[in-house]
């Protein structure tokens, strides 16, 4: 369709006609041309902006608000505190201005454009089918000439003539109307997002709200706010609602919005929870916004935040759960418990994405298990006190409530007793020799943990996984001299340090002494606290709380009144990333869909076996801050599914669309929360693949079958399988536990996967690639030189062979004292690989020889990632 420009008013002094043409723009092709005005029929504020402008040192990334005095007014950088905003609006400006400099705006090549413009033509005469032609050139060029730049036209905003200013303007509101429906009906052909703002600036008479300006037309501070929490979303790609994690259990959105920055008061009912209210007061400072905390207060005037300790039954568990109204003069956030209160807190932080606006909602929310938690492994590698914080602190953020310390290893003993301080000498440790917590850092960490609501859970291993101990003192634990030096450990541990539970361990090791467990156990317990251990494990006794490592599904029948934690396929260490979030998502904890009082939860666990080179890796290495999101969804939520899988099922629509929708959850939470955090996850739910198979490749790997050698197979062969995500399991090494995509794998196959991947452009793009993601708690064998294998597994991209990465430690024997370096897709550098613009055909090879592996340190992935970044 051609559209014609009509620029016929001079929009700076006169009102007669001095431009009317009706010349087309768009060649005998369709192509968009480029107008071209005379500079002369621009005022001099529009030169004065456009040189201004036109220094402006490039950015990148670059997001450009374009319009007149209504875009110019706006401190957009302020606003959102982004630097790679660029106000490019001009007073008096109009669509011919913006047609006349559109050229230079695009030679900056902006991430995105934000368009505000038309109320100016619409004042001085000019047709709405004028504007509309006008602003529809726009976005064809922009498209035509930068298609990676996304578009955004934003409504024409609604005038009132309540303070008798503007005639021209206030008399189109009719006008305005038309024109931003015009403008939503053609956002789709035209390739550019339609926002309305108008809408929610317009009062009962069709009007500007005449509180949100002064003159009728130009806003005040408060519609920029409005504006701001508007656009948010499209500023950073987010969902257009806050995307909260984990999901309340009942949610509604409403329209109102609460204005943060208008808030100068917490008003509380109780100094019980002053820490709590305190922890808000610091995310508010945090955004710029100064608030008191108020003790019932006798008035509470203005935009308050209320928070109420209240006997009210408000949800399923009294203990934790909350209710959360806002609308757009109060946020009252009501609990039964200042543990109930902190996570209400959680959740008004997520809402308030924006730092100066809440959106309105009413929750009642509460948690399905008790114990919802996480462990590190610091024993086999030390991990920093500022490291432990920070992951205490994502705990807190996603209301999970327990920290589980392993800090007892072969490697290494790290926690002081003063009794015996040869346990903690250089000279007994294997790794990061002299690296333990002090008495002091260890009770630090516990205040940190109860300051947040979270239980931390020492575990010290006992009888077994204690080399380190018999290191030291010469004997072994399960001695009597190890068994009395276990005791005064036990007996000063719990008089030092205030916790409920004390972990003992005591799996994978032969109980030689079978009075051992029993005796600590009597001593733990005499001490006030309660023991936990792993199961399978040791001779304990029915008090004591077991955590689940191992399926033991006979077991969990038998012992019926038994409290059970589960960490049962919930070892991060183990999981490929993009397998990890799906396999954690669909899992039903406990087996169960809500927690009582046997089924307590669960608890996530990294086991790092392997030496890293540097503290960092664990977290870069293992999905560690994905699975934690996950997982605090899962365990608050409750629900799942009973099997265990290592796939994603599309073909069952309910459980596909949950997914989906906690995926883009995900996904926003890490570019809003995770920016310079380790965060291996990228979204998979709509990588599909055709998959072609078995053939049977009698044990020669390296054989060929028709998919790789028949031109245009996949265009007229129907796939034995179709699959889902980055990451395909076709056979877990813990298979038929397990399951993969194959329903029925077999050793001696090949099978092939083929998937199409579009590109806006001819470039050069970012890819996930690897066919055995290596276990961080196995030594597993580097990948050999020239291969992404030792199964000859291949990939094409448009038929040319992508090839491995020339591997640091290629061919290099597994070693559990060696650290990963490049293995894994996750944390080395990209796989580049040329795209033309268009449709792209990915080719996979997996083939298998044997699934039976020959120690656990090298158990058979059958499996293959390959998933483009951008």
């Amino acid at each position: 369709m051609k559209y014609k420009i009509n620029l016929r008013r001079h929009f700076c002094l006169a009102v007669c006609l001095f431009f009317g043409v009706s010349a087309s723009f768009y060649n005998l092709f369709g192509q968009v041309r480029e107008p071209n005005f005379q500079d002369s029929i621009f005022g001099t504020y529009f030169h004065q902006k456009v040189s201004i402008i036109n220094t402006i040192p490039l950015q990148k990334d670059e997001i450009i608000f374009l319009g007149n005095s209504i875009t110019d007014s706006g401190e957009w950088t302020s606003l959102f505190g982004d630097k790679r905003i660029v106000n490019m609006g001009i007073s008096g400006d109009v669509t011919s201005g913006v047609l006349h400099r559109l050229k230079h705006v695009l030679q900056r090549n902006p991430t995105k454009i934000f368009l505000m413009i038309g109320t100016n033509d619409l004042a001085r005469g000019i047709s709405i089918d004028s504007v509309l032609n006008n602003m529809l050139w726009i976005a064809d060029y922009i498209h035509q000439h930068q298609p990676l730049t996304k578009l955004y036209v934003q409504s024409i905003l609604p005038v009132n003539d309540h303070y008798g200013k503007f005639s021209g303007h206030t008399k189109n509101n009719n006008k305005i109307v038309e024109t931003n429906q015009n403008l939503a009906n053609n956002q789709k052909i035209h390739h550019y997002t339609y926002v309305d703002l108008h809408s929610h600036m317009t009062d009962e008479n069709g009007k500007l709200i005449t509180a949100l300006s002064n003159d009728g037309l130009h806003p005040m501070g408060e519609a920029y706010q409005l504006w701001k929490h508007l656009i948010f979303h499209h500023i950073y790609d987010l969902n257009e609602k806050p995307a909260l994690i984990p999901q309340p259990q009942k949610l509604t959105w409403n329209k109102e919005i609460f204005p943060l920055y208008q808030c100068s008061s917490i008003c509380i009912n109780t100094p019980s929870i002053t820490h709590e209210a305190s922890v808000l007061q610091q995310f508010l400072h945090e955004k710029g916004i100064r608030t008191s905390i108020q003790i019932n207060p006798k008035i509470s005037n203005g935009k308050v935040i209320e928070i109420l300790i209240t006997n009210e039954r408000l949800s399923e568990n009294q203990k934790e759960g909350y209710h959360l109204s806002v609308n757009a003069n109060k946020i009252l956030l009501k609990a039964n418990t200042p543990h109930g209160v902190f996570n209400g807190i959680q959740t008004i932080m997520q809402i308030s994405r924006t730092g100066s606006t809440t959106a309105g909602c009413e929750i009642e929310d509460w948690p399905a298990y008790d114990w919802r938690g996480y462990m590190i492994d610091v024993g086999r590698n030390f991990v920093s006190m500022k490291s432990l914080k920070e992951q205490i602190d994502v705990l807190a953020r996603y209301k999970m409530n327990i920290f589980h310390f392993h800090a007892t290893e072969d490697i290494a003993w790290r926690i002081q007793i003063a009794s015996y301080p040869q346990l903690t000498a250089p000279e007994h440790m294997l790794r990061n020799k002299g690296m333990y917590y002090s008495i002091a850092e260890i009770k630090e960490l516990i205040q940190y943990c109860k300051d947040r609501h979270i239980t931390l859970i020492p575990e010290i291993d006992m009888p077994g996984h204690s080399a380190a101990f018999t290191r030291a003192m010469k004997f072994d634990m399960q001695s009597d001299s190890g068994l009395m030096v276990v005791k005064t450990i036990l007996a000063e541990f719990c008089d030092t340090y205030d916790v409920p539970y004390i972990h003992i361990g005591s799996d994978e090791v032969k109980i030689s002494n079978k009075n051992f467990i029993p005796e600590v156990t009597k001593l733990i317990e005499s001490k006030g606290k309660q023991v936990i251990s792993w199961q399978p494990g040791g001779n304990f006794g029915d008090n004591t709380i077991r955590q689940m490592w191992q399926e033991n599904t006979e077991f969990i029948k038998t012992n019926k009144n038994l409290k059970l934690v589960d960490s049962r396929h919930l070892y991060l260490n183990h999981m490929d990333p993009l397998e990890a979030v799906p396999t954690i998502f669909f899992r039903k904890i406990g087996n169960v869909s809500t927690g009582d009082s046997l089924n307590l939860g669960g608890i996530l666990c990294v086991w790092h076996d392997r030496a890293v080179a540097q503290e960092a890796d664990i977290l870069a290495m293992n999905p560690v801050y994905p699975g934690i999101l996950t997982f605090a969804e899962r365990t608050w939520q409750g629900g799942g599914q009973t099997k265990w899988l290592a796939k994603i099922e599309e073909n069952k629509v309910e459980q596909f669309s949950d997914f989906v929708n906690f995926e883009k959850r995900l996904i926003n939470h890490k570019s809003q929360y995770f920016i310079e955090k380790p965060f291996p996850y990228v979204a998979q739910s709509t990588q599909k693949w055709d998959l072609f198979g078995p053939y049977n490749n009698k044990g020669e790997l390296s054989k060929k079958f028709d998919p790789e050698m028949t031109p245009k197979f996949y265009e007229n062969t129907k796939p034995t399988l179709t699959a889902v995500g980055g990451t395909i399991v076709l056979r877990h090494f813990w298979t038929p536990m397990i399951e993969g995509v194959l329903p029925n794998p077999k050793d001696s196959t090949t099978w092939y996967a083929s998937t199409q991947i579009w590109s806006n452009e001819d470039k050069l793009s970012k890819f996930w690639i690897g066919f055995n993601n290596l276990g961080r708690a196995q030594g597993s064998d580097s990948p050999p030189k020239g291969g992404w294998d030792y199964k000859s597994s291949k990939i094409w991209c448009n038929n040319e062979e992508v090839l491995p990465p020339n591997w640091l430690r290629a061919d290099q024997n597994g070693n559990l004292e060696i650290p990963l370096m490049d293995e894994g897709y996750e944390y080395r550098y990209p796989t580049l690989i040329p795209l033309k613009k268009g449709w792209n055909l990915v080719l996979i090879k997996a083939p298998i020889g044997t699934t039976k592996s020959t120690s656990w340190h090298h158990p058979i992935k059958w499996m293959f990632t390959c998933i483009k970044l951008e």
